[in-house]
């Protein structure tokens, strides 16, 4: 209920009660409490888990859990602590654990485990009687009476017939102790009424103990969920498709984004949340078609782009909008293609997903659709301001920027050899971006450190180069004067020139880099950057557009928050 005067939700007030522990243990298992698969996973380690079985004993306290009482039926796990859950009755209110996961799991495990072939299960602990303290076992067989395995704590006569056995008394009196502590001791459950999954989220988020946030595929999943259909399970299937292409490693979200645009709504949050509007067959449908078009946005990608793997991508939101294109336009004509690479492009180097919002997000879908309707010669429509040249100059090299991933492929392109050796550079692992061990500062930064410029002026992504490791370590902090008259008299000159144009370094440049002029380097090399990426945009050459977008037209996704000393005479 909406508190309209107020501008907030009014949820029902929560009903707070003290409970048994291993009463809660018997309600996960009959299916009264039931673990929302938009959960995670069990995660505690074995020391925790003792720990926590420790604070029991101890009648330490451990918390409270939070419940979701609901009739609503969402995906649920069907096992806690690797124990089957009963079946829950139909139209019977259940309650969703939101916070307490791994506590119940720990207690519902180590209470109620069977022995099933595997000793070394995390389940497998006992009580050592004179240690007084909680062990883990690896074996199967029966331990020494002085070890009671926890699994007999939920079986009264087996527990009772085996301490009777024990002949001293004060060690009965102990295990006595522990059954009794295990029996009765109480925990606060916090009960919310019956509220929709959007009231629930921010409450999940808010009380999570990991701190971690319910994403919209979890909230999606459990909205959408049918007996008959899984949508996370669904959205894994798509990146399971991809991964021959090693392109399963896009998020999970950008895929949702993909779906909800298959399925006639549009890439934004509003839209996803319509997906609970389709039935299961309905569903099905789109993920088939996002499926097939995912595969030939990869296939795109990877030989138009040279994009490689997911990591390659400036912005990961523009595999979902290729992804809508190809579903729309599955069989692209020459022209389309050469739109289509002009659109990545040109989306790259005005940083045009760095903020993309719902606005955008509208406009982008009804740019796709008039593209997939009009004759193969029309354009694709993308309101991107492109900046000037400066943007190679004030933009910091680093993995997540879309200009620093812009020059990686642009390098990719030019086919790259090493400075010293002339050997051909291993692209592919350049753009994995696992290590930037590969991408090099042409001025390295401690000769530029001598000279007074800052760190952040000495990392502009007009600096870098691919370089290999050992030539890196050759080269260190010597001046380019230095180090490219060595090679020069080694190599010849034009040998030297020719291996630097593969790294888009120019002539210009090049002579700059002789006398050490690392100001006027860094504006020839800009320049040279700045034509190629707009003959790949399509704009011709840089000259054209210099004057045309101020500084400004940079994102705040890329451009450098550089000190003001940082920047002189640029």
């Amino acid at each position: 209920m909406v508190d309209t005067d107020q501008g907030r939700v009014a949820f029902k007030d929560p009903r707070p009660t003290v409970e048994r522990i291993s009463q809660l243990a018997q309600r996960v298992l009959t299916g009264d409490i039931l673990l929302p698969k938009f959960q995670r996973d069990f995660v505690w380690p074995r020391e925790k888990v003792l720990d926590l079985l420790d604070s029991i004993a101890r009648n330490y306290p451990i918390g409270s859990i939070l419940l979701w009482q609901s009739r609503q039926e969402l995906a649920s796990e069907r096992t806690i602590g690797g124990l089957a859950i009963a079946d829950r009755k139909p139209d019977y209110p259940v309650n969703y654990l939101l916070d307490g996961q791994q506590r119940l799991s720990t207690v519902c495990g180590a209470l109620h485990w069977k022995p099933n072939g595997d000793p070394d299960s995390i389940w497998n602990i006992a009580f050592d009687i004179q240690t007084g303290e909680f062990i883990h076992l690896h074996t199967l067989d029966d331990p020494p009476l002085t070890q009671i395995p926890m699994r007999l704590l939920s079986d009264p006569a087996n527990f009772f017939r085996r301490v009777s056995v024990i002949e001293d008394d004060a060690a009965r009196a102990v295990a006595d102790r522990l059954f009794n502590r295990f029996q009765d001791y109480m925990i606060a459950a916090v009960t919310l009424g019956d509220m929709s999954i959007d009231d629930i989220a921010p409450i999940f988020e808010r009380v999570n103990s990991k701190g971690t946030p319910l994403t919209i595929v979890d909230l999606m999943r459990a909205a959408t969920w049918d007996p008959a259909f899984d949508l996370r399970d669904a959205i894994d299937g798509i990146l399971g498709s991809l991964a021959t292409r090693n392109y399963n490693s896009i998020d999970r979200k950008t895929i949702l984004r993909s779906v909800a645009a298959g399925s006639g709504y549009g890439f934004a949050v509003d839209d996803i949340d319509k997906l609970r509007n389709k039935s299961v067959d309905e569903l099905r449908e789109v993920i088939h078609e996002v499926t097939e078009a995912a595969k030939k946005s990869v296939d795109f990608l990877t030989a138009h782009i040279r994009a490689p793997r997911p990591q390659t991508l400036p912005y990961a939101n523009q595999f979902a909008v290729l992804t809508e294109i190809f579903r729309r336009v599955p069989t692209p004509s020459s022209n389309q293609f050469a739109e289509l690479e002009h659109w990545f492009w040109r989306t790259t180097l005005s940083s045009y997903f760095g903020g993309w919002n719902t606005g955008q997000m509208s406009s982008d879908w009804r740019a796709i659709k008039e593209f997939a309707e009009a004759p193969p010669g029309a354009s694709l429509d993308v309101r991107a301001s492109l900046p000037r040249k400066d943007i190679w100059k004030i933009s910091q090299f680093r993995a997540n920027s879309a200009v620093s991933k812009m020059l990686a492929l642009m390098l990719s392109y030019a086919g790259p050899v090493d400075l010293l050796t002339g050997q051909r550079l291993d692209v592919g692992k350049s753009l994995s971006w696992s290590n930037d061990k590969e991408y090099h500062h042409f001025f390295p930064r401690d000769f530029l450190k001598r000279g007074d410029f800052s760190k952040g002026r000495a990392n502009a992504v007009g600096n870098i180069v691919l370089l290999s490791s050992a030539s890196n370590i050759k080269i260190s902090n010597s001046a380019p004067s230095h180090y490219l008259s060595r090679l020069i008299d080694a190599d010849g000159r034009e040998s030297v020139a020719s291996r630097l144009g593969t790294l888009l370094i120019s002539e210009e440049a090049f002579e700059c880099a002789l006398v050490d002029d690392y100001a006027g380097f860094l504006e020839a090399r800009s320049t040279t950057l700045h034509e190629r990426a707009l003959r790949l945009v399509g704009e011709g050459m840089a000259e054209e557009h210099d004057n045309d977008a101020p500084v400004g037209e940079v994102s705040v996704d890329d451009a450098v928050n550089l000190e003001a000393e940082a920047i002189p005479g640029l």
